[in-house]
């Protein structure tokens, strides 16, 4: 499974971008946004004199929040690119001492008056060892999900369903085949183990240390590589708290998984610096307000715990306790980095908008899940045979139930979280296979023939899936950004800072290693602030407000997109739309990047240009 499913994305993959035919400078324009932002770290540290030096650099970046100096070991979760990092330094060396050739390399002849270009394969090649480590990575994940669904359906045939099901249902399962170095391709695989680990604590009836080590260690990896991984964790110890309420698993069980989630969240607050944003997480609050409750419940509440109406206090406890508590940590703390979380659900709920927000929920993955999705789950049977076992759920199995239904809810509200939903359909699908659940039904028919007769109707859809997939073919070429980059390389200056759309400053500073003021990591208040500046090229705010506002970040030189300046994803979408929103005092006036793209004069002047992209110098006043 693990070699299977690793062959099946590197496929994937390579048919989508012929990735071993490309450039260096081509393989690192194929990262766009933020994963260009991540590896470029990898980049400096495989590139310093010492894997030491490199670790320094990036823990005193000077780069990428010019001017400013920060620690993107604290702010951006890159252990994986460390990790990364120091095994390709190890493997090169070793590979080096032994006089093993790590790569192969030819000359690519483009055509179309292209210039040949150097193209090089093996694992000696840095961006073909990157995203090979994350294939095995997610290959591994596999066999994982193999063990989950045999462990948790008593059975080998549920796991087979549980894998079938996730290659049935690939597109909507992962993103990992066309966006490697997005942190979910770290972090989610851990997750599967963390919830592996869960589910057998819950089973046995006595918790050794080993266990609650295991799932502290699992939790940790999640947590480290992904920042979102603390809100998926606030659903998983709210459903156990549920569950705990419910009377189906006892208060000292529940404490001492809490007590896990605790140690791993205080070590990942130490290993990322003291990042706050931990400390000060929803996450974090419920973990003190649940522990709160479970010691101080049975001396207020003398009555049983089953009653429904102590379900209900208890329940509303949690919740006024946790927002409550992250309300106070926040303020204490003067954090104000995931107040955007809060406003996107606003903006779900009552249609709230502001700038950071339509930045959000303009792009199609921070959407409602489409209308498609129970549609094209329903035609691999994925939908249906879930929906069956969910009819005849038992105690035992009540906290996957729920875990699904908070899955459930995250992905409608926010549609790139199918990433949780689906396989978590594939696990619970496996439930099929479960005596405890099917036995009267197993007694009339056996149950290799139930299950081969699910997967033979599965696989009418399931195969035509896999079919579309295997047919994407394409080859990765982004010439009006090669030129900008090359230009740039050219002439300007190595202190010379740029600032532009989030997704190109990624590509200039991991291609160019120039000084950028914004980039695509949105998550940090002080960053949105700055994006705002930047992005004000494309409002109706006058020239000179704007060249002034630029010049106090420090840049040199604009890069002006026209396709951000006239696209349009869907109403009110656009960016001088976008910016009506934020600064309706200018609304009705041409937008100043339709202004640039005629004649930048005389507040700025154009030194490049071509069919995407227009670099404008800012003179200093």
């Amino acid at each position: 499974l693990l070699f299977f499913n690793r062959c099946h994305i590197t496929t994937l993959f390579e048919n989508d971008r012929h990735f071993s035919h490309l450039s260096t400078l081509e393989r690192e324009m194929a990262f766009r946004t933020e994963m260009g932002l991540y590896y470029s770290y990898f980049k400096i540290i495989i590139e310093a004199p010492s894997f030491w030096n490199g670790v320094r650099a990036i823990m005193n970046d000077r780069l990428t929040e010019y001017p400013l100096v920060i620690n993107t070991l604290q702010r951006f979760n890159l252990y994986p690119e460390v990790v990364l990092a120091s095994w390709y330094r190890i493997y090169t060396a070793i590979m080096d001492f032994l006089g093993v050739p790590t790569k192969t390399c030819w000359t690519v002849n483009r055509g179309k008056g292209l210039s040949p270009v150097e193209s090089c394969e093996g694992l000696g090649d840095p961006a073909s060892f990157y995203v090979a480590v994350i294939f095995l990575l997610n290959g591994l994940m596999m066999s994982l999900f193999f063990i989950y669904g045999t462990y948790l359906s008593g059975s080998r045939l549920g796991g087979l369903i549980t894998v079938v099901c996730f290659f049935f249902n690939h597109g909507e399962c992962t993103r990992v085949m066309w966006t490697p170095p997005l942190r979910e391709s770290f972090s989610y695989p851990f997750l599967v183990l963390q919830m592996l680990l869960l589910t057998y604590i819950l089973r046995i009836p006595n918790i050794n240390t080993g266990s609650l080590i295991a799932l502290c260690v699992s939790n940790i990896f999640f947590m480290l590589p992904w920042q979102f991984a603390q809100f998926v964790l606030l659903t998983q110890i709210a459903s156990l708290f549920a569950v705990c309420i419910m009377g189906y698993i006892d208060s000292c069980k529940l404490q001492k998984i809490l007590s896990a989630h605790m140690v791993s969240l205080i070590v990942c607050f130490i290993l990322m610096f003291g990042n706050s944003m931990l400390l000060t997480s929803y996450y974090a609050a419920s973990l003190v307000v649940i522990w709160g409750i479970l010691e101080l419940s049975p001396k207020v509440l003398k009555s049983s715990r089953r009653e429904v109406y102590l379900w209900v206090i208890e329940g509303c406890a949690w919740l006024f306790g946790t927002v409550t508590l992250k309300y106070l940590t926040s303020l204490a703390f003067g954090i104000a980095d995931d107040a955007h979380i809060g406003n996107i659900l606003k903006s779900k709920f009552i249609g709230y908008k502001d700038f950071d927000t339509l930045m959000y929920t303009c792009a199609a993955e921070f959407d409602f899940m489409e209308k498609e999705t129970p549609v094209r789950y329903t035609k691999t049977l994925l939908l249906p045979v879930v929906l069956v076992v969910f009819g005849v759920i038992i105690k035992r199995l009540v906290y996957h139930a729920l875990q699904l239904l908070a899955y459930s809810v995250l992905a409608i509200l926010i549609m790139r979280l199918k990433l949780f939903l689906t396989p978590h359909l594939c696990v619970m699908a496996s439930l099929v296979c479960s005596k405890q659940l099917f036995g009267w039904l197993f007694c009339k028919i056996q149950p290799k023939t139930l299950v081969f007769a699910i997967l033979a109707l599965m696989a009418i859809e399931g195969s035509a899936n896999l079919q579309t997939q295997w047919n994407i073919m394409g080859e990765f070429s982004n010439l009006p950004q090669e030129e900008l980059l090359e230009w740039i390389k050219v002439n300007t200056r190595q202190d010379a800072v740029f600032a532009g759309a989030m997704p190109t400053m990624a590509s200039v500073k991991l291609s160019t290693l120039r000084p950028i003021v914004n980039h695509p990591h949105y998550e940090d208040a002080g960053l949105r602030a700055r994006t705002k500046v930047v992005y004000s090229m494309y409002s109706r705010k006058p020239a000179k407000e704007v060249k002034r506002e630029l010049i106090k970040l420090g840049v040199n030189y604009y890069i002006l997109e026209e396709s951000l300046c006239v696209s349009r994803k869907k109403p009110g979408c656009s960016m001088p739309e976008i910016w009506d929103v934020e600064d309706p005092a200018n609304s009705g006036k041409i937008p100043l990047c339709t202004l640039m793209s005629k004649d930048s004069r005389p507040y700025f002047i154009t030194v490049f240009e071509n069919s995407n992209y227009r670099v404008l110098k800012i003179p200093k006043e």
